[in-house]
């Protein structure tokens, strides 16, 4: 089963780079300084941020469809000009070494299907999601603190 794995868009969040911490605060959103690898998990790159990093904490919402699923939680998010992530056919580290709710959608934005999985074991789950021809896309949430990682479509 072909897939991809895509980070979110940097562009919304420019504006924000390099704001300081007063400005940042007016829009909810906090600087931290990396200070463990990993830990620190940028929803751009699809990487834990490296230690002496600078990563904002904000809250962003990654299921915007008008379903009863629509939903926002905090993300990390790397300060600077980093390209958005784009992996087919493998799971990345930042994926791999986390315990992963892999959730499933339909076009109108409805979960049809979930399960959690050790991110190393995270293929198999999602070629038996995609089996299910209703499945449109499949977001990756890190299963301990809910918040989400990253969006899966077939390749």
């Amino acid at each position: 089963m072909a897939y991809v794995i895509t980070g979110l868009d940097a562009e919304p969040f420019r504006p924000l780079f390099g704001l300081p911490d007063e400005a940042l605060a007016t829009h909810g959103a906090v600087r931290r300084t990396v200070d463990a690898k990993p830990g620190f998990p940028c929803r751009i790159t699809l990487e834990d941020a490296e230690p002496g990093e600078t990563v904002l904490l904000l809250n962003h919402e990654y299921q915007s469809a008008d379903s009863p699923y629509r939903g926002r939680h905090a993300i990390y998010v790397r300060e600077g000009g980093h390209a958005t992530a784009r992996i087919t056919n493998a799971v990345p580290p930042y994926l791999a070494g986390r315990l992963i709710s892999l959730r499933a959608f339909d076009d109108a934005g409805m979960m049809v299907d979930a399960d959690v999985v050790e991110g190393r074991e995270l293929e198999p789950l999602i070629a038996r999601l995609f089996s299910n021809t209703v499945v449109a896309y499949l977001h990756v949430h890190n299963a301990k603190r809910g918040c989400y990682a990253a969006r899966i479509d077939r390749g």
